[in-house]
Order: C-alpha cells, then sequence, then structure tokens
C-alpha cells in the first residue's frame, strides 16, 4: 500500500466509479499510482481511516468533524489537505410557497418544516442550527418532518430535498429546506414552479467537502497528489470531462474554517455523539 495512493470515497452514485476511474487513469498517466476504495456510508469510511485503510479521504462536512473529533480524542494529528472551487462559500434556504401567508421565521412556529435526510448538513442540519438562531428550535416550535433518503450519505444524494421539495407543493409541509444550488435546479426541472415559491431565509455561508488526511500518511505521495490536483486547468481539454464529472473549475487548498455553523449545530444540538461514542468503543 505505500507505493500507491489510496483514497476513500462514498458511493452516493452510480457516477462516483465513473469520476474516480478517470482520476485513476489521469494520476496514472503522471507518475502518481492511484487507487480507490468505496464506501456506502460515511461513518464506515471515517472509522476505517482511523484503521489505516487508506490514506485521503474525501469526506463530507459532517465526516469532517467526525474525523476531526476522533483525531483530537485519539492525539492524532487531522487536516484537510483540498477541496473543489465549488465546495466554498454555500448557503442553504428555507422556502415557501409564494401564496403562503407566512413572512417570518417568527410565523413558522407550530408549522411543518420539511428536511432532507437526518445526516443531510446542507438540508437539515445548517438550516435547523440558523433556525434555532432566529429562535424557532425545529421539534419544539416547529414539527420536522425529515426526507431520509440514503441516510450515511450525508445528503450527497439530493433525493431527500426534492422529496422535502414535493411534499411544500402538496402542502403536506409548510415550509422547505435545501442547498441554494438545488433551489435553483428545482426551479429548473419544474419540482418548484417558477414564481410558486419564494426563500424565507437564507443560512450564511459555509463549506462542503474535503480531501482529508491523517498522521502517517505518505509524505511523498500526498505531495505529488496535492501537486497534480492544484495544476489541473479547466481550460486542459484532457482534464476539463473530469472537473466536470466532478462539479468544479478549480481545486483550492483545504481550509476549516467553513465549517463553524455545522459545528456550532453539533455543539447544540449534540449530532456528533452517538458517533464519537461509538469510536471510544471501538
Amino acid at each position: 500500500m505505500t507505493d500507491t495512493l489510496l483514497l476513500g470515497a462514498v458511493a452516493y452514485d452510480p457516477k462516483v466509479v465513473t469520476i474516480w476511474d478517470g482520476f485513476q487513469r489521469w494520476f496514472a498517466a503522471r507518475g502518481l499510482p492511484f487507487d480507490y476504495v468505496l464506501y456506502t456510508n460515511y461513518e464506515r469510511q471515517v472509522e476505517q481511516h482511523f484503521a489505516g485503510a487508506f490514506h485521503v479521504a474525501w469526506n463530507s462536512p459532517l465526516a469532517w468533524l467526525q474525523a476531526q473529533r476522533v483525531a483530537k480524542a485519539r492525539g492524532r494529528d487531522c487536516r484537510a489537505v483540498a477541496m473543489r472551487d465549488t465546495d466554498q462559500d454555500l448557503t442553504s434556504v428555507v422556502v415557501v410557497r409564494a401564496d403562503a401567508p407566512i413572512r417570518s421565521v417568527a410565523d413558522l412556529r407550530g408549522k411543518r418544516l420539511g428536511v432532507g435526510a437526518g445526516d443531510s448538513p446542507q438540508a437539515t442540519m445548517i438550516p435547523l442550527q440558523q433556525l434555532a438562531e432566529h429562535g424557532l428550535v425545529g421539534g419544539r416550535d416547529c414539527e420536522v418532518r425529515r426526507f431520509d433518503v440514503l441516510v450515511g450519505k450525508h445528503g450527497d444524494h439530493v433525493g431527500g430535498e426534492r422529496d422535502a421539495a414535493k411534499a411544500l407543493m402538496r402542502g403536506e409541509v409548510d415550509a422547505a429546506c435545501m442547498i441554494d444550488g438545488n433551489h435553483l435546479l428545482f426551479a429548473q426541472e419544474g419540482t418548484l414552479p417558477r414564481g410558486q415559491t419564494r426563500v424565507l431565509l437564507q443560512t450564511g455561508a459555509y463549506d462542503h467537502c474535503n480531501f482529508t488526511v491523517l498522521d502517517g500518511a505518505p509524505t511523498a505521495l500526498m505531495q505529488r497528489f496535492t501537486d497534480l490536483l492544484f495544476g489541473m486547468r479547466y481550460d486542459d481539454p484532457e482534464v476539463r470531462p473530469l472537473l466536470d464529472l466532478e462539479g468544479l473549475k478549480a481545486w483550492r487548498p483545504g481550509r476549516t474554517s467553513g465549517y463553524a455553523l455545522l459545528e456550532r449545530g453539533c455543539e447544540q444540538f449534540g449530532w456528533l455523539q452517538p458517533f464519537l461514542q461509538h469510536m471510544a468503543a471501538g
């Protein structure tokens, strides 16, 4: 394993195989032996990262926090080494029907709120955290209806958000939470017909996925990996299809300040505790 860089990633969609197969060929052509291991959920991926099954993880925001907390508890170093340009400065929205008499967060009191999967940072956790900071605590001040599609994949599958949006249009919930980009997508595809919804609340900015590395990863392989990533150019006809598949135009150095909203929510609502207890018991 020491002569090949191994990546851990979650198979949230069949295209994941196409994506990493493409990167594998591109890296190999430039002298970096590269392979990947797919997991069905982020919890298993984080667990196996600490077990030494691979060198670098493609982590969700929640998986990053899980890894960071476990590393801290075990006295290990955990770093975010790279992320996509499209992983930075995202927002989520709470959407209501355009004809609804809901004009403020306070008007959601006693109403039904549709969210994505329970472990989705963008469609559940961050919106709930932001609503709580505006004085509305989900489950106490309003009913929260979760659309749990592919739990364990941390909302990478947009099915839960789409189901929440559909429920909003059917009148089954009074508001729905989703990442801003999917709000636009749902309007384009007709799930949320144009002009029939409006944004009640937009969250603060946050970051999404990153490549996470623990201490002990092979230094030379990791350096070559990041050098190749940061050297990719969108105007290169060989590179562009790979970047399009992964949804970016440029790789950026990893940063962790963009996880503050999710971290505050985890501290307030204890969302990390079950996993941390599981890892401590192991």
